[in-house]
């Protein structure tokens, strides 16, 4: 089964990729690894995994405005994920988006937090505003 969501362009362009989800926010500075694009931060349930080349989806950004530095980064070592999808639109979000190059979105009609799993396979069209998820079970059906 496949589900699409409608929402609104942050950065332009297309990706696709397999999901990581996280009902955590992220931090940048401190709570990633942008060599590697692993999540280092102690208690965030992410912890030990990367988002390298993943669409990343998450309810937003926590912490400084390094936040964009540390995705900046990431995308500079290749290790950036291939589009954001989230669901709080800030500052430091926007511009980390801007930074990273990668496709990404908000103000979804649908919550990606709800819709999208870890391992699931989703097309980021950031430029018509959808996004295609192919459920993993449906995936592994095939």
């Amino acid at each position: 089964m496949n589900v699409t969501l409608h929402g609104r362009k942050v950065v332009p362009g297309v990706a696709e990729g397999e999901a990581l989800v996280t009902n955590d926010r992220i931090s940048g500075w401190g709570g990633i690894d942008s060599r590697t694009g692993t999540v280092i931060e102690t208690r965030h349930e992410l912890r030990g995994q990367s988002f390298a080349g993943k669409v990343l989806v998450f309810p937003g950004a926590k912490g400084s405005s390094g936040w964009s530095a540390a995705f900046h980064m990431a995308r500079l070592s290749g290790a950036a994920p291939a589009a954001f999808l989230f669901n709080e639109m800030t500052t430091k979000i926007a511009l980390g988006a801007v930074v990273t190059h990668a496709p990404s979105m908000t103000d979804f009609d649908q919550d990606p937090l709800l819709c999208i799993a870890t391992g699931d396979w989703v097309k980021v069209d950031a430029d018509n505003g959808t996004v295609e998820i192919t459920k993993k079970k449906d995936r592994l059906a095939a």
